[in-house]
């Protein structure tokens, strides 16, 4: 792997500061303030930086420099990549309630359907929000911006790992967590990649966070076994890494192939 004549100080300049301004929103926003609305603004404010900083980065046009191009197919790679998460996201569900991993608790209040459009509304955003800043942070720059000229199975292991080493306020958690972080890295690096466009690892990214977050407000399932949960969540990455791997691709979005100025990387 080797870099291009891009000026490397510029890139590493521009991933410390977007590093710094995501771990921020839990740094600052949670453990420090214990602020979910200042979390919520700190994440926004890191999502919005990264467009700026992009065109800083050899004179891309924002988050183009992030293989996020708005090109015909994306919104379908989104789509697809929720649902395939969903499914994967509930299928873990349904198999650690028949193994006893899970239980259900007691259910969860009613509320109005005002309220639930509400929930449904906030909770898409706050997820989506979270899910493409962390993308452009472990995958996106790495993709496109940074210059490196990956083979494929280095690229999806290093950004798996730099997505492990992002969760900077989990690592304390041990192993098994390590484990599970780094098989969510696989499936959306490997979407990432085969797609050449960060929208594959967005849907797929996205659609895991929203589901979890619309369970949890329409269930209330508790973890009878907590040891185990962890291997269901990895086991439905995997599955969808293979999914990935296995998926005929008949085009591609193919944003991270070339500079600005047209020359191959």
């Amino acid at each position: 792997m080797a870099l291009d004549a891009a000026p490397v100080g510029r890139r590493i300049a521009a991933f410390v500061i977007l590093f710094a301004l995501y771990q921020s929103a839990e740094g600052v926003g949670m453990l420090w303030l214990h602020s979910p609305a200042l979390q919520a603004v700190l994440m926004i404010a890191a999502l919005l930086a990264a467009w700026p900083i992009g065109r800083w980065l050899l004179g891309y046009r924002g988050y183009d420099a992030y293989a996020l191009d708005f090109k015909p197919g994306w919104a379908r790679l989104v789509l697809v990549g929720i649902l395939l998460a969903a499914l994967a996201r509930l299928a873990a569900i349904f198999w650690g309630l028949a193994n006893g991993t899970f239980v259900f608790g007691s259910p969860p209040a009613s509320h109005t359907p005002i309220f639930w459009i509400g929930m449904v509304a906030g909770a898409a955003l706050s997820t989506f929000v979270a899910s493409i800043a962390e993308d452009i942070l472990t995958r996106g720059f790495w993709l496109k911006a940074s210059g490196v000229t990956w083979t494929g199975p280095a690229f999806v292991l290093a950004s798996s790992a730099i997505y492990l080493l992002n969760h900077i306020y989990r690592l304390g958690d041990g192993p098994l967590a390590w484990m599970r972080i780094f098989c969510f890295g696989l499936a959306y690096a490997a979407a990432a990649w085969r797609w050449k466009t960060l929208w594959a690892a967005v849907g797929l990214h996205w659609g895991w966070n929203l589901t979890n977050t619309l369970l949890d407000g329409a269930v209330t399932i508790d973890a009878a076994r907590p040891d185990g949960s962890p291997w269901l969540s990895a086991g439905a990455h995997l599955v969808l890494t293979a999914i990935v791997l296995l998926w005929p691709v008949q085009s591609r979005i193919d944003s991270s192939t070339s500079s600005p100025n047209g020359t191959d990387r």
